[in-house]
């Protein structure tokens, strides 16, 4: 006999909407319900109007009940305390999602105020002489997908586009490389880390490789400079 294995369900808190609500919608699109939160469903009047509905749409109305009690009792699961208190009266889960929703996100004024914010923030970012590729394109990724939660249209190109100018001025000769011979609209996000990581590689090893050959000229320099001293002594005690 086959076991249902119980889906992990996120836990919201006052600070992780954002994630949680992406994580909630992939979760209640695996349990076939999303759409109830979306879209809902309507029920009839009255028990006299649902009498009068057809054996097809009954059935409708009966899968629809169930799939939206379903995705009510996920979201019901993915709370606290405090944030169920917010929706324990919703009898739907559209109703218990956007309670959430303008609780936690804020009305759509505040929405704008943080994505005017977001965007002067990700205009600023400029990567560190001390942050490594994949340092920097998490710092960019995490305000980019902030600016998407918050109603930002912002496609990879747009992203590639902001990495690539604001990179520190050793990577200079790679970025005009790779504006020159790629067409970021044909290129992942990946594929473009990808590519500045390799250059980040070289980099690091003929550094490597500069410093190595610094220390053994001035070994050698040292030693030059001490067989040279003794030989100027022996010379001055011969004579």
């Amino acid at each position: 006999m086959e076991h249902m294995i119980q889906p992990q369900i996120p836990r919201l808190t006052m600070t992780n909407y954002g994630n949680w609500s992406i994580q909630m919608k992939a979760l209640l699109g695996s349990q076939d319900c999303w759409d109830m939160v979306v879209k809902g469903y309507v029920e009839p009047e009255n028990a006299a109007a649902e009498a009068a509905l057809t054996n097809e749409e009954k059935r409708a109305l009966s899968d629809a009940r169930k799939r939206d009690q379903r995705a009510l009792y996920y979201i019901f699961q993915a709370v606290d305390e405090s944030n169920f208190e917010k929706i324990a009266e919703a009898t739907t889960a559209k109703q218990a999602w956007e309670t959430l929703q303008k609780s936690l996100q804020g009305v759509e004024k505040a929405k704008k105020v943080r994505l005017q914010s977001l965007r002067a923030e990700f205009e600023m970012l400029k990567m560190k002489t001390t942050e490594s590729i994949d340092d920097y394109v998490s710092r960019v990724k995490a305000v980019a997908n902030e600016m998407k939660r918050n109603g930002e249209a912002l496609g990879e190109v747009r992203v590639m586009e902001k990495i690539l100018r604001s990179l520190v001025r050793k990577f200079d000769y790679v970025v005009v490389a790779i504006e020159e011979s790629k067409d970021l609209t044909q290129m992942s996000i990946d594929e473009l880390v990808g590519s500045l990581q390799a250059h980040e590689q070289k980099m690091k090893l003929n550094e490597e490789t500069e410093n190595l050959e610094q220390v053994l000229q001035s070994k050698l320099h040292v030693n030059e400079s001490g067989t040279s001293s003794s030989y100027t002594r022996g010379r001055g005690n011969y004579g």
